[in-house]
């Protein structure tokens, strides 16, 4: 399987992940247009797409889905709680499935098993997807690590992880405080140490790590990687970790995302 982050971050969020056969798309945060120009530059093929995968309905997440589902061709799958928030969001009609956590389901060769995260979403969740012997869990919007998040992600061979703010910089940085208390809430996001503390546990089960959800304004590439390697001490060098971007360039490798 490889693993390619379009976009990650607070203006937008998508992920393609192509197995042998098809691919899939976690969350549409971009316009179809947009969506669809980083999927050629990136080399990636959009016909591939057998469905979308939605975490939760804030916009930064599906703020393409409607368009993109017509203009694919694709059902959208999300839990009840997500789909009743989509619907006032999306104006064009479109194919809905409903998903629900711990209950696996076949998209074309994969197995794709939502489960529940903590944020304040109408029933958000992330997903864990496997073809053959190979796993990748994706966790971008959760304010703590569940035991249902870390058995979920345990299992995996590569994990797609919020590491979202510096704690020292979103203290110190222009949020109004109540937009602080949010963030920093178990219905918000994690923070380095928060994402360092998750992957020191997962070391020994995990090969790779990719760093999603940074903030631009309360984190840095730098901090969140230091973080990370840190928190896995001496199986950084075993596994790999690398830092997703809200505007990845075409010719980075990260661009190209990772391949099992």
């Amino acid at each position: 399987m490889e693993l390619i982050v379009l976009a990650s971050g607070s203006k937008g969020n998508c992920t393609y992940l192509r197995g042998e056969r098809g691919a899939l798309l976690i969350d549409a945060g971009l316009s179809a247009r947009e969506t669809l120009r980083r999927l050629a530059d990136a080399g990636a093929d959009a016909s591939l797409i057998e469905g979308i995968l939605v975490t939760h309905e804030h916009i930064d997440h599906v703020r393409g889905v409607d368009v993109l589902a017509r203009r694919l061709g694709v059902p959208v799958y999300a839990t009840g709680g997500t789909l009743a928030a989509l619907s006032g969001k999306c104006r064009q009609s479109m194919e809905l499935r409903r998903c629900r956590c711990g209950e696996s389901f076949a998209l074309g060769d994969f197995s794709v098993e939502p489960f529940a995260v903590s944020h304040d979403a109408n029933e958000p969740c992330g997903f864990s997807v496997t073809e053959g012997d190979l796993r990748i869990g994706c966790c971008t919007d959760t304010g703590t690590i569940t035991p249902t998040i870390f058995d979920s992600l345990a299992s995996c061979d590569a994990i797609l992880l919020e590491s979202n703010h510096c704690p020292n910089m979103l203290e110190n940085g222009p949020y109004p405080a109540y937009l602080k208390s949010r963030i920093r809430s178990k219905r918000g996001h994690l923070s380095n140490p928060d994402a360092a503390r998750c992957l020191q546990r997962l070391a020994d089960h995990i090969h790779m790590a990719v760093l999603a959800h940074l903030s631009e304004i309360n984190n840095t590439q730098e901090k969140a990687l230091a973080s990370a390697l840190e928190g896995l001490g001496f199986y950084s060098d075993q596994v790999a970790v690398t830092v997703a971007s809200q505007n990845p360039d075409p010719l980075h490798p990260e661009f190209c995302g990772l391949q099992l």
